[in-house]
């Protein structure tokens, strides 16, 4: 009976025509969320996530994120291969990218700016599918108007969920409320986002060119992926710089960080509870 690598590198060669032939199974870490191993053989490697077979849809929808940002070819990211159900697992299969190298903050953020200039034909925010941001579902239905988008479909939609899970925030309603004005007045144009822009999923390849990985893509104000990238640390002084040099943000757009993070800090509320909760709700206090 064929193993289940052996299953994975007969459906690698049938979508792609890469034949790893006799491989060997390298498990690595890969996040909290699911099981990772690298396939060695003779073509090369490849990169595997894998989990039960109900994670077969945000596999499918990561898989659809990095086939639209590799397409723009501005940043790089992970060439996706394959997505698979074997029994009673899922799995994705993508290109394996070592990183550590010596890459510039400038060019990172002037590759991130370039994503951006691509914009929704019709200037809606959403994506044709719903995705996931970490664990959590991600509704992308179309809007003509990103505050309207942003207010139901990121800020309600996380609060609706917080609530469910017993996180109550006062205010909750008139925060909603004032949100649509909030995020939208300065009427932004529907980027390509990366839509998880944190730390742990950018990095430098050998040869310093900026990657980009684990997106939850959709289209939307592009100040949602800068202002996370100040969330948790940063990306530094020469990322901003570089961007901003690319493509100069609209008068305001600092005023909307702390806005555009509150979505995240919700979301890792509702995972992980601790002190998200009380961030989010100063965050809601000064906007009301």
């Amino acid at each position: 009976m064929e193993s289940l690598d052996q299953r994975l590198i007969a459906q690698l060669l049938e979508v792609t025509g890469h034949d790893l032939g006799p491989a060997r199974r390298r498990p690595v870490s890969g996040g909290c969320i699911h099981r990772c191993w690298i396939l060695e053989g003779r073509w090369g490697e490849c990169f595997v996530k894998a989990n039960t077979a109900g994670h077969l849809a945000m596999f499918e929808a990561e898989r659809e994120a990095l086939r639209a940002l590799a397409e723009v070819r501005a940043i790089r990211v992970p060439e996706p291969y394959l997505t698979s159900r074997i029994g009673n697992e899922s799995f994705l299969l993508m290109e394996r990218i070592e990183f550590g190298g010596a890459g510039s903050g400038e060019r990172q953020g002037r590759e991130l700016a370039a994503l951006h200039q691509r914009v929704s034909g019709d200037g809606r925010c959403g994506w044709d599918r719903d995705n996931f941001i970490g664990s959590t579902p991600q509704p992308n239905r179309w809007n003509s108007h990103w505050g309207d988008f942003f207010a139901e479909h990121r800020i309600e939609h996380q609060l609706r969920l917080n609530r469910d899970a017993g996180n109550v925030f006062r205010g909750a309603r008139r925060f909603v409320e004032r949100v649509p004005a909030l995020a939208g007045d300065h009427a932004p144009g529907a980027s390509l986002l990366h839509g998880d822009l944190w730390g742990g999923n950018a990095g430098f390849d050998l040869a310093g060119r900026p990657v980009i990985f684990d997106p939850a893509s959709y289209h939307g104000d592009r100040e949602t992926d800068l202002a996370f990238t100040r969330l948790f640390g940063g990306f530094g002084e020469s990322f901003e710089r570089g961007y901003h040099e690319a493509w100069p943000l609209p008068d305001g757009w600092r005023d909307r960080v702390e806005l555009y993070n509150l979505y995240h800090l919700l979301n890792h509320a509702l995972l992980f509870g601790g002190g998200y909760g009380e961030q989010a709700q100063r965050i809601m206090d000064r906007f009301v």
